[in-house]
């Protein structure tokens, strides 16, 4: 059990490192107890295979912008609103109660999206359809957008 944790933790520690720090070969193989192993140095006597790890590192100032953007055209429609900027001080706490519960909702998506070992959707049909390591990725990088849209405090 603290194995499969171990593999885990090191499988998300490598999809989250830089892809300059992936430079080197990472390895995988499984034990004679039928243990999936990853490592930097290929393990003797056991049948080893390459894993090719590609990430692309979210650009923070890009998210930031992009979140801005809606911010303002928020406070751009908000303006035109007549009677929008007369929000009693009962809707101005509960707006800010929603904002408490989505960066919470949101806080914990993105802990289970970065500790999951694969990510799902389920389509029509209720099955579950696993998502590719691009689609995970971009699942990854929308739930923080919306962290840094729902718990930024610098708003």
């Amino acid at each position: 059990m603290k194995c499969r944790r171990a593999t885990a933790a090191l499988l998300a520690l490598a999809l989250t490192v830089p892809a300059a720090v992936l430079a080197s070969d990472i390895y995988k193989w499984v034990d004679e107890n039928g243990i999936v192993h990853f490592g930097d140095l290929p393990a003797e006597n056991a049948d080893v295979e390459i894993v090719h790890i590609s990430s692309q590192p979210t650009d923070p100032a890009a998210v930031r912008a992009r979140i801005q953007a809606r911010s303002q055209a928020g406070a751009d429609a908000a303006e035109t609103v007549p009677g929008a900027d007369a929000l009693t001080e009962e809707e101005i706490a509960a707006r800010e109660r929603e904002r408490a519960e989505k960066c919470t909702m949101y806080k914990e998506r993105l802990q289970k999206f970065l500790t999951s070992r694969r990510l799902y959707r389920e389509d029509e049909n209720g099955e579950r359809v696993y998502l590719d390591e691009k689609e995970t990725l971009a699942a990854r990088a929308e739930v923080q957008e919306q962290v840094l849209e729902y718990c930024d405090t610098g708003r």
